[in-house]
Order: structure tokens, then sequence, then C-alpha cells
């Protein structure tokens, strides 16, 4: 898989995120508004929050991965936001959802993966060559 075809798809996951994140916000605030507790609403606020956020990473990592296609750790970094997102947000809407409070235990995997990605992205740009002058 070339460069640019690895950019596109992580690009196109960003989109596929962005939907979702809508989609999911207004479910939870019309269909589970009357259903889950206070508590699990905020736990899948939560969720919520932290898929819009990383998915926008994404794909501003996914538009730079273009702009630069031999920074490996740029695309590193997108990849490792999803599946963040996967673990981290899934596993909140899933506990809110069904109130298996053990599915937690999983959410602090995609935390980890979250904060790796935001390391790799960080790795990445510090390795850019450096220009001198404007």
């Amino acid at each position: 898989m070339n460069a640019i075809t690895a950019s596109r798809r992580l690009l196109l996951c960003a989109a596929i995120s962005g939907f979702v994140t809508v989609a999911l916000g207004a479910f939870g605030a019309h269909a589970l508004r009357n259903t889950l507790t206070s508590d699990m609403l905020t736990v899948w606020q939560t969720g919520i929050q932290y898929q819009g956020l990383h998915t926008l990473a994404m794909l501003a990592i996914g538009l730079l991965s273009i702009q630069l296609p031999a920074a490996r750790w740029i695309k590193r970094a997108g990849w490792l936001m999803l599946l963040g997102i996967l673990l981290f947000s899934g596993s909140l809407y899933l506990m809110a959802v069904t109130g298996i409070t053990m599915l937690g235990a999983i959410t602090p995997f995609g935390g980890f993966s979250l904060l790796a990605g935001w390391t790799a992205l960080g790795y990445a740009l510090y390795r850019l060559p450096r220009t001198n002058g404007p």
C-alpha cells in the first residue's frame, strides 16, 4: 500500500468516525435521554467528546500525511487514535447502554492508545527536517 492510499484510508476512517460521532451524539441526546441514568448518560457523553476530538485529530493527521508521505510516524499516530476511539469511546458506549461496568476495564487501553497517538504525532513532528528561514 502506498503512502497516499494509507492517507486516504485514514481520512475515510475520520469521515466515518465524524458521521458516527454526530449520529451517536444525537441518539444519546434524544433516544437515550430518558432511558439511561444520569451517570450513564455522562459516560455516553464522555465517549462522544473524546471521539469527536480525536476524529478531528485524525482528519488533520490524514491531511498532514498527504503532505509528508515519508513521515511514517504521522500515519501511525492516526491509526493509534482510531484504535483509541474504538477502545475508549466504544467501551464507554457499550457500558452506558448495557450497564455492564466491567467494560470500563477496556477504557484505559483506549486511553493509552490515544496518548500513544499524540506521542507518535509529537515524535513525527519533532523529527521533521528543520529549515532555515521562512
